[in-house]
């Protein structure tokens, strides 16, 4: 990961857009992994990514999120400038209009089923833009919307590894039930990170969806994983009810949400809050499908 500092964001800036050389920089608080964001006095964020893997988002970005902004019923990130590789920040990265929200917690929604239905409704319209000249899953996008067979020997090789109280056999089973159907029907769009760090929330209702670095067309499967990362029972099946998809997609879905899961166990130190997560989500996933 690259070291990215408020000092490197103001040097950037003052170098590439002067015009904004006097506006406050501060991070954001819970900034992200794939890219560090940092607000550009009260109406603009600027956001870097943290590694060369994750660069081509920002064309990317730039290229499509003015075509799904007037389509969509919610707010996204708009574009406002693409800033240019230096020698001490070799990559793109951007400027965009701020948008108001905090960071969904199940403390901050009023009503979690409200939410399933919100978020359900978000991505239907995303799903309903023509997908025609779309980027396609792979490597851009992690595999997003792809097979997820190319997850095949991670997922097994975590899942030989668990101790405990893990059946086996039952993970083994679940993940073999996500392989066993592929994607039929003609690509969607699709985010590729539904996660809680990219879902804002205003007066307890979803207000905005943020970082579509990992978008692409092909399976829309991969978008449902708050089905078990997130929602309770009652609303997980309001969440996948609205989506409406068959029980294939929802089989796939929730191999994608597994296969996070497990990696996010087992390769994060014993303990931890991501560790403990992955855990919970796998305890999850076991309970919905019994």
């Amino acid at each position: 990961m690259m070291q990215i500092t408020v000092d490197l964001v103001r040097r950037l800036i003052y170098s590439q857009f002067p015009q904004w050389r006097d506006l406050e920089i501060h991070p954001v608080e819970k900034s992200g992994h794939d890219n560090r964001t940092y607000r550009l006095d009260y109406e603009m964020t600027v956001r870097l990514p943290s590694h060369e893997r994750y660069a081509s988002a920002v064309e990317k970005e730039l290229a499509w999120l003015p075509i799904f902004k007037p389509l969509l019923s919610l707010p996204i990130p708009a574009p406002v400038a693409k800033g240019e590789p230096t020698e001490e920040y070799p990559l793109p990265w951007s400027v965009n209009r701020w948008i108001e929200g905090d960071t969904v917690t199940h403390a901050n929604i009023s009503n979690m089923n409200e939410f399933a239905e919100d978020l359900a409704g978000f991505l239907k319209e995303l799903q309903a833009i023509d997908a025609s000249d779309g980027i396609p899953a792979g490597v851009q996008n992690f595999h997003r919307g792809g097979n997820l067979a190319v997850y095949e020997q991670d997922t097994r090789s975590v899942i030989e590894t668990l101790s405990g109280s893990y059946d086996h056999k039952l993970l083994t089973e679940i993940w073999e039930l996500a392989l066993a159907t592929t994607y039929p029907s003609a690509p969607l769009w699709l985010h590729g990170d539904v996660a809680v760090g990219n879902l804002l929330v205003k007066d307890g209702r979803l207000s905005g969806v943020i970082d579509f670095g990992t978008m692409g067309v092909g399976d829309p499967s991969s978008d449902l994983v708050m089905a078990w990362n997130f929602f309770d029972d009652t609303s997980r099946k309001i969440f996948l009810n609205c989506m409406g998809f068959d029980v294939d997609t929802v089989n796939r879905a929730r191999g994608w949400a597994l296969w996070k899961a497990l990696i996010t166990y087992s390769w994060n130190e014993s303990g931890s809050e991501a560790s403990n997560w992955g855990q919970n989500v796998i305890d999850v996933i076991v309970r919905d499908y019994k």
